[in-house]
């Protein structure tokens, strides 16, 4: 039997690789009733800049999608639904020196999977605080800065990305580690690192959507092959962290040329079946599929006061 034949040779399922997310969320889309194909940003080539220093010499900044816990927008925790209206529109920026209670409830993360109990999985400003007390960076920079999580590429290109890279060299960042979430959130953060990049600031795109950043085309990017939302590691797994963190800054260090994928060896569990589920309509009852449709429908409608805020 080919079954027998693969476990005696030693290989995994089919579907125990990268998952297909550009392919899967067109075909979701579709099955709600968007009939008009998203089109993910695609490039030949990336721009590449250098680490002009040792790490230990250098101020690392830190870039994420995820967004500030908003009190009265809703539901923000572990297990909350897609929640709109905690979306933001507008680059932020917070103090890396302080406590920050960041959240990804306003993103498509992967809400079968994933926690969403330990925000280290998705802003390792912990990890690098303590890989600056260990020596292994020189210093962050005063500020992070979060980056919107845009289906706009033109706004992303035009506005978000050059407004990150103003407040990176006012904050005089050697290098930086970008850090996205969602689907959406790694075409945001590979254009951005793409920005940062053609500029001078050589950066790290940690993620796990491979297909959606190496489309995009990245300078560098270290692959966690994890559910969405754990970039940066595991919950509650300190070690995981360290390791993955650990991984992205050698690859800042040694890559040689744009476009250099590292995967990481870290494993999200011992059965990859979770890689079945991610909007996958093969799984989707219609009924629930139209139940989908609306509950969209009504998160466009809450996102859009934050929209005409920014606007103002």
């Amino acid at each position: 039997m080919d079954d027998d034949l693969d476990a005696r040779l030693g290989f995994a399922p089919d579907y125990d690789a990268p998952i297909p997310y550009m392919q899967r969320t067109r075909d979701y889309y579709a099955a709600i009733g968007y009939t008009t194909p998203y089109r993910w940003a695609h490039h030949i080539d990336a721009p590449f800049a250098g680490l002009g220093k040792r790490l230990d010499k250098a101020r690392v900044a830190l870039i994420t999608t995820a967004a500030p816990y908003q009190p009265g927008k809703g539901d923000q925790g572990p297990a909350a639904a897609y929640n709109g209206g905690a979306k933001f529109y507008a680059v932020y920026s917070g103090d890396t020196s302080a406590t920050h209670d960041l959240r990804i409830s306003h993103i498509g993360y992967d809400r079968t999977h994933t926690t969403a109990t330990d925000s280290g999985t998705w802003f390792p400003l912990p990890a690098l605080l303590r890989a600056v007390a260990a020596g292994r960076i020189g210093a962050l920079t005063q500020r992070f800065h979060g980056a919107p999580t845009n289906r706009s590429h033109r706004v992303t290109i035009e506005t978000d990305a050059p407004e990150i890279l103003r407040r990176c060299q006012e904050d005089g960042a050697d290098a930086a580690i970008v850090v996205p979430n969602c689907p959406v959130c790694h075409q945001t953060c590979s254009l951005v690192a793409r920005h940062l990049e053609a500029n001078g600031i050589p950066t790290v795109v940690m993620g796990c959507a491979k297909d959606i950043v190496e489309h995009a085309g990245v300078a560098r990017f270290l692959f966690s092959d994890f559910p969405l939302g754990n970039s940066a590691g595991k919950p509650h797994d300190a070690a995981s962290q360290a390791q993955t963190l650990e991984l992205a800054l050698r690859l800042l260090e040694s890559a040689v040329g744009p476009r250099t994928t590292m995967q990481s060896p870290l494993q999200w569990a011992a059965s990859a079946d979770w890689k079945l589920d991610y909007l996958n309509v093969d799984r989707i009852p219609s009924d629930e599929l139209q139940r989908r449709r609306a509950e969209f429908d009504r998160q466009k409608d809450l996102a859009r006061p934050n929209r005409v805020e920014k606007a103002a």
